[in-house]
């Protein structure tokens, strides 16, 4: 078993929705706002009205520095609000909104995405160098994590997804060669993603990242060592298939001693009986065609 929790720092700001007011409406206040300031203005110009000037004035220059607050927001994107430094809140809901004009407005896509690592040259628990890569599919959660907890939250997310496979990868064999049921990457490839996926998902939790899914997308040993372990996994094939064979073969020569003793087809002393065993023994387990020896006199 492999640690998967990984201890990282309490989040000090969460994700909250700030109040926008509909953009196409407050355009149209605006537009109406611009109008009177101009009808003021023009008005005080053919009256000599001061007072009148200003106000106009003011009522224009308002209008036009309000239209700066008209924020579009596209589906899979949100927009992360800041007021003088101090976080607002964040605009999620996709369209025209209209927010305090003096406020920063930060795009923060929240959309699904796909980080593949490269490939890494690593060695696994038993020491021997392999090659491992893995893509992790993600998603932004909360904005404001992404946002203000750490630098670059999609570079955060690529090397802690490196540190992870690293691990993983040394954590666990890339083989077993024994039946002692113990994880290894080749074989429990299900089994050791859902140990990676888990170790992501801790890692990069404190910056308002949801990992979706992750996968190995490559493994292998080592050039150095691959024709080696090639025969090494040769060899252990060979042997489960003779394994399989001379079981076998017991199994089909007590099934012929049975069925003679049964039907009294010949009477056997131990010596005959251990002969036979070998000569069966011989023709089901050797890889060769046996010459047969046609014997025409007594058995014995």
């Amino acid at each position: 078993m492999t640690e998967t929790a990984v201890e990282m720092p309490t989040p000090r700001v969460r994700e909250r929705v700030v109040h926008a007011v509909p953009g196409f409406l407050m355009l149209a206040v605006l537009i109406l706002v611009f109008a009177a300031g101009a009808v003021l203005l023009v008005l005080g110009a053919t009256q000599g009205s001061a007072v009148l000037i200003v106000v106009g004035a003011v009522l224009a220059l308002a209008a036009v520095f309000s239209l700066a607050g008209l924020t579009p927001v596209a589906p899979g994107e949100a927009r992360v609000v800041q007021l003088l430094g101090r976080y607002v809140g964040t605009l999620r809901k996709d369209g025209f909104q209209w927010v305090n004009p003096i406020t920063v407005r930060t795009r923060v896509s929240t959309r699904i995405r796909n980080h593949e690592t490269d490939v890494a040259k690593v060695n696994d628990a038993d020491g021997n160098p392999i090659e491992i890569a893995a893509v992790v599919v993600w998603q932004v959660a909360d904005t404001a994590q992404a946002q203000f907890e750490v630098d670059d939250f999609v570079e955060f997310v690529a090397i802690q997804t490196e540190t992870a496979v690293r691990h993983i990868a040394n954590a666990y064999p890339y083989d077993t060669h024994d039946e002692s049921g113990k994880l290894s990457l080749r074989d429990n490839a299900d089994e050791i993603t859902e140990k990676l996926s888990a170790e992501i998902a801790a890692r990069v939790a404190s910056a308002g990242v949801k990992v979706i899914e992750s996968r190995i997308t490559h493994l292998a040993y080592a050039p150095e060592i691959a024709q080696a372990m090639l025969r090494r996994q040769q060899a252990g094939a060979v042997v489960a298939a003779r394994k399989r064979i001379v079981e076998g073969a017991v199994g089909m020569v007590e099934m012929a001693l049975n069925r003679l003793a049964e039907h009294d087809v010949v009477d056997l002393d131990e010596e005959r009986k251990a002969t036979m065993v070998s000569n069966l023994m011989v023709v089901l387990v050797g890889d060769r065609d046996t010459q047969p020896v046609v014997n025409a006199g007594s058995l014995y």
